[in-house]
């Protein structure tokens, strides 16, 4: 505050009184899209508040509300990464992704800080962030050796041979459990890239900051841009134009109420989209022998059939 002084030449003047104030500071986060990290096209935005002790107040932080442009945005940029992505050897892919679990390694306090201000205990969330590194390290493995599983050597009655290999099936919408915020989100994305598909991903409503701190770990992951695209906002405002757009081959539902995933499902088959919805409750995620199984992978390849002549 200014008070009155007397100078040395008696003019009267201003004096500061500068005292601390302490403010809730908003931190403005961005989605990824791309590769880069954008606002909403809308500029709206929502307030989520850290959870704090009762009558305490928490720092609120902006987070973006996507709008149909956004949808389109990032279908756009996954289609457009889909070509490349899907061409890479698979061991490469592998290394991509254990350099994904290097990263989110590395931001292992602030992810867990992140999950405290969620409202999760501290031990809760540096479990949390241990198993999203180990199911990145597991997915990374999977990348070269699914393909073992699935493929096989048909017995036909002729001069030919006929075999089946997967393939990936193209730009994949995901919608992430609202609980676990973060090993909700990276399992539901990891089996969908390992096989070299692209996807689209909205965020946890619950606790957006945190999936959007893991969008940080794929930018610096060596991760192509476009193959991950995390989008925050409401679902039910964006999921029903992600499932109408011609340009996403298939639909993952994690934890979407019966009523939305129901219609969800009509607006996918009118453009023959693969679908599927899951409710697994917040401790089968932790199970990682079965969030790792590579039935996870195979919902979202395809098999190639193809006719060789052998000869006479």
């Amino acid at each position: 505050m200014a008070r009155p002084k007397k100078t040395s030449n008696g003019n009267t003047a201003l004096a500061l009184d500068w005292q601390p104030v302490r403010l809730n500071v908003r931190k403005a986060y961005k989605m990824l899209i791309g590769g880069a990290f954008v606002r909403s096209e809308s500029g709206r935005y929502s307030q989520v508040e850290e959870t704090r002790a009762p009558g305490q107040r928490g720092t609120k932080e902006n987070v973006p509300l996507a709008s149909r442009k956004d949808a389109r945005d990032a279908v756009k940029a996954a289609h457009g990464a889909f070509e490349g992505w899907s061409k890479r050897v698979a061991t490469n892919r592998g290394q991509i992704l254990y350099r994904l679990a290097e990263m989110v390694d590395s931001r292992t306090d602030e992810l867990e800080a992140s999950l405290v201000r969620g409202g999760m205990p501290m031990m809760d969330a540096r479990r949390e962030v241990v198993a999203t590194v180990e199911r990145a390290v597991s997915y990374a493995g999977w990348t070269d050796k699914y393909q073992s599983l699935f493929s096989s050597l048909n017995p036909v009655g002729g001069p030919h041979f006929d075999f089946s290999i997967p393939e990936p099936i193209g730009v994949v919408a995901v919608v992430a459990p609202p609980r676990p915020a973060l090993l909700g989100l990276a399992g539901a994305i990891l089996p969908v890239v390992a096989s070299g598909n692209t996807c689209v991903v909205l965020a946890s409503e619950e606790d957006p900051r945190t999936a959007l701190i893991f969008a940080e770990s794929l930018a610096t992951s060596d991760m192509p841009g476009g193959v991950v695209n995390i989008l925050t906002g409401r679902v039910a405002e964006v999921l029903p134009h992600l499932a109408k757009h011609m340009e996403v081959q298939a639909i993952d539902l994690h934890g979407v109420e019966t009523k939305l995933a129901r219609a969800t499902e009509e607006q996918a088959a009118d453009s023959v989209k693969r679908f599927r919805a899951r409710d697994l409750d917040e401790s089968s995620w932790f199970d990682h022998d079965a969030c790792t199984s590579p039935r996870w992978i195979e919902r979202f390849i395809e098999l190639k059939t193809i006719w060789h002549p052998s000869g006479a």
